[in-house]
C-alpha cells in the first residue's frame, strides 16, 4: 500500500549548524529533486529555523527517504524517520504547537499552511498529502480555539526577549536594536513594546516596513546599511532576518564596541545565522542563538502542561477520524473505478439496443430516455450492495478484501503511466510569482 513517510530534523536532536548543513539549495530545487524520483508520488517540504521536514507518498516507504538523507549528507543521529501512522500523528502535533521549541506557539501553523500551499501550487501533492495537511491545519486551529496552549510567551521572538530579560535581570532603561522587520521581527518588537525599555530601533532592508512597525510601536526606524551607527548605543541586538549571509560580522561588532565598557548582548534567531559566531571572543560581548532558548522553552512547557494534555486528547480523537477518512477514500476510489467500468458497459450496451431497435422502426427521444433510465437503474441496483460491503470492509481495515476486489475487477492503476504523467506535470510547472515572498515568510521561526 502506498502510504506517507517522513523524515524530521528538528531542534530536539540537531543544533543550529547541523540544521543549516542539512538544507541544500532552495525550496524549488528540493521539491524538484524529490518529486522526480521514481517512487515518489507526492511530496511536501517544511523548512523553518527549527526544523527541516520532508513528507512523501511512496510505495517504497522510508527507503526513499533513507536514500535522500544519505545524499544530503545529514548525520543519521539527528534524523527521525517516521512511517505512515507516526507521520500523521507528528504532523498533527506539529500543527498544534506541541513539537515546537516554544510549546503552543502560533507561527508554525502559518508556516505549515504557506509551505503546503507552495507544494500544492507546484503540483507535488495529491489526495494522500492533501488529506493529511488539510486535517493538520484544521486540528491546529481547533487546538488553539479549544485550549489555552498559545497564551503567554508563545514565539521565538517573545522567548528572545524573555532571554534578554533573564540575562540583564530586566530590560528597564535598555536600548534594543531589532534587525529584520518580517513576521519574527514584528513579534520581537511587540514583545519589547510591553517592557519598560529606553528605546526600540527597527532596522530592515525595506525601510518603509521598518517605518511602519516603528510608528506602530513608538520606536525608531533604521536603514539596514546604517546599523553600524546604532550598535554603539545598543544594549541588546536581536537579529532574525532571512539573509543568506552575515548581517553582523566580527569586524562590524568590534569596531562598534571600541572603548565600550558595558555588555552588548547579541541574540541571533535566524537560520542561516545573521551574526558571525567569532564575536563571542570579543570582550563585553555575549552571543546567544536558538539553542539558548531551550531554557525558556522548558519554562513555558511547565506552564502549559495541563493545556498540552487537552491538545493531546484532541489529536488522538482527530487521528481516529483521519484514519477512517483514509480508509473510506480507498473504498471510494475502488467504488469510483468499479462504477466507471460498469457505466461504460451500460452506455455501450444501451447504444447497441438503440441500434437494433432502430433497424425495425424509428426510435424517438422518449424511447431512448426510457432505455437510459432502465440501464442506469439496473447498474445502481446491482452495485448498491457491493458498495456498502466495500465501505464496511474499508472502515474495518480489511485491506485483503479490498485488494481481492481490485484484482478481480482489474481496478489496479497503471503505476508506469502514473509516473510518466507525474514527471511531465512537474516539468511544466513554473515557479509561483510569490516564491520570494513565501520563502521569506517561511523563514520565520517556530
Amino acid at each position: 500500500m502506498t502510504e506517507i513517510s517522513s523524515m524530521v530534523i528538528s531542534h530536539k536532536k540537531a543544533k543550529v549548524e547541523e540544521m543549516e548543513s542539512a538544507w541544500h539549495g532552495d525550496l524549488d530545487g528540493l521539491l524538484h529533486n524529490l518529486y522526480n524520483r521514481e517512487y515518489v508520488y507526492e511530496c511536501v517540504v517544511l523548512k523553518t529555523c527549527n526544523r527541516v521536514e520532508i513528507y512523501v507518498v511512496s510505495p517504497k516507504s522510508s527507503s526513499v527517504l533513507f536514500s535522500f538523507a544519505k545524499e544530503m549528507g545529514a548525520s543519521t543521529h539527528i534524523i527521525d524517520f517516521y512511517g505512515h501512522d507516526e507521520s500523521l500523528e507528528h504532523l498533527l502535533r506539529l500543527a498544534g504547537g506541541l513539537e515546537s521549541m516554544i510549546v503552543g506557539e502560533d507561527q508554525i501553523l502559518g508556516q505549515i499552511k504557506d509551505l503546503y500551499a507552495y507544494s500544492k501550487k507546484a503540483g507535488t501533492t495529491g489526495k494522500v498529502l492533501d488529506t493529511a495537511f488539510e486535517k493538520a491545519i484544521q486540528v491546529g486551529k481547533r487546538i488553539r480555539n479549544e485550549t489555552r496552549i498559545n497564551k503567554g510567551s508563545v514565539s521565538i521572538g517573545s522567548a528572545a526577549v524573555d532571554l534578554a530579560e533573564d540575562i540583564f535581570g530586566g530590560l528597564t532603561g535598555k536600548s534594543v536594536l531589532v534587525i529584520g522587520a518580517g513576521e519574527i521581527g514584528v513579534l520581537v518588537a511587540k514583545a519589547l513594546a510591553e517592557k519598560d525599555i529606553e528605546a526600540i530601533y527597527i532596522a530592515n532592508r525595506t525601510y518603509k516596513k521598518a517605518e511602519e512597525i516603528a510608528y506602530e510601536l513608538g520606536g525608531y526606524a533604521v536603514k539596514l546599511d546604517d546599523i553600524r551607527s546604532y550598535l554603539p548605543g545598543a544594549d541588546v541586538v536581536i537579529s532574525g532576518t532571512g539573509a543568506p549571509h552575515y548581517i553582523l560580522t566580527r569586524k562590524i561588532v568590534e569596531e562598534a564596541i571600541k572603548d565600550r565598557e558595558r555588555k552588548l548582548l547579541l541574540i541571533d534567531i535566524a537560520n542561516p545565522r545573521d551574526i558571525e559566531e567569532s564575536v563571542v571572543e570579543l570582550e563585553n560581548v555575549e552571543l546567544c542563538n536558538i539553542d539558548n532558548l531551550r531554557v525558556i522553552s522548558d519554562r513555558t512547557l511547565k506552564m502549559r502542561k495541563e493545556e498540552a494534555k487537552k491538545a493531546e486528547a484532541i489529536i488522538q480523537e482527530e487521528i481516529k477520524l483521519l484514519n477512517l477518512q483514509y480508509k473510506r477514500q480507498k473504498a471510494d476510489s475502488l467504488i469510483s473505478e468499479l462504477y466507471k467500468q460498469v457505466y461504460d458497459v451500460r452506455v455501450r450496451e444501451r447504444q447497441k439496443a438503440v441500434n437494433r431497435l432502430s433497424a425495425y422502426h424509428t426510435i424517438g427521444d422518449i424511447e431512448i430516455e426510457v432505455l437510459d433510465d432502465l440501464t442506469h437503474s439496473i447498474v445502481n441496483k446491482i452495485l448498491g450492495e457491493p458498495t456498502k460491503v466495500l465501505r464496511q470492509a474499508a472502515e474495518l481495515g480489511n485491506e485483503e478484501f479490498l485488494d481481492v476486489v481490485s484484482r478481480v475487477f482489474c481496478l489496479e492503476k497503471d503505476k508506469v503511466k502514473f509516473e510518466k504523467t507525474k514527471q511531465a506535470k512537474f516539468d511544466h510547472i513554473k515557479p509561483p510569482k510569490e516564491q520570494a515572498a513565501v520563502k521569506e515568510k517561511c523563514a520565520v521561526k517556530d
